[in-house]
């Protein structure tokens, strides 16, 4: 059983989460995640066949710093604006205290003519554990259901 703090924490997180995204606000989206995280995106066909490869991999919060970084600094991607839409998670207590979570997404974008587009679906799972009272990503792996993103992968799922 999950206490009900820990569960408000969560959803708390996963609120935070969309919303530092869908606002732009990537330098403290960084700071959802704990100094020793995983952040992954990899395709649903992978995870399936126990393939290996990813489209994204960060190893630790200064990796996931450093790719906010280049996005700000070096990359050339189309501007648009993202929106979120996160299912309620399903919870699982971990004996070391963490939280398994499993929730799907879909996230729409929209350019700068007006157009909104389904940009990718599939699901989270996460391992969140809680530092202070606050609860933040261990890890956070990003299944998306095809390897076919319509576009460049530029701000995170």
């Amino acid at each position: 059983m999950i206490a009900s703090e820990k569960r408000d924490a969560i959803a708390d997180l996963m609120a935070e989460y969309a919303y530092r995204i869908d606002r732009d606000k990537l330098e403290d989206w960084v700071n959802l995640f704990t100094e020793d995280c995983l952040y992954k995106v990899v395709p649903r066909e992978n995870v399936a066949q126990g393939l290996p490869g990813v489209l994204l991999i960060c190893l630790n919060r200064n990796m996931v710093h450093d790719r906010v970084t280049s996005l700000r600094v070096a990359n050339e991607y189309n501007i648009h604006v993202d929106r979120h839409v996160i299912g309620a998670p399903r919870l699982t207590a971990q004996a070391d205290g963490s939280v398994r979570a499993e929730s799907n997404y879909a996230l729409f974008q929209t350019n700068q003519e007006g157009e909104s587009w389904l940009f990718s679906v599939g699901c989270y799972e996460d391992v969140i554990v809680f530092q202070g009272g606050k609860a933040l990503f261990k890890e956070r792996v990003v299944i998306v259901d095809t390897y076919a993103i319509p576009n460049l992968l530029a701000t995170p799922i």
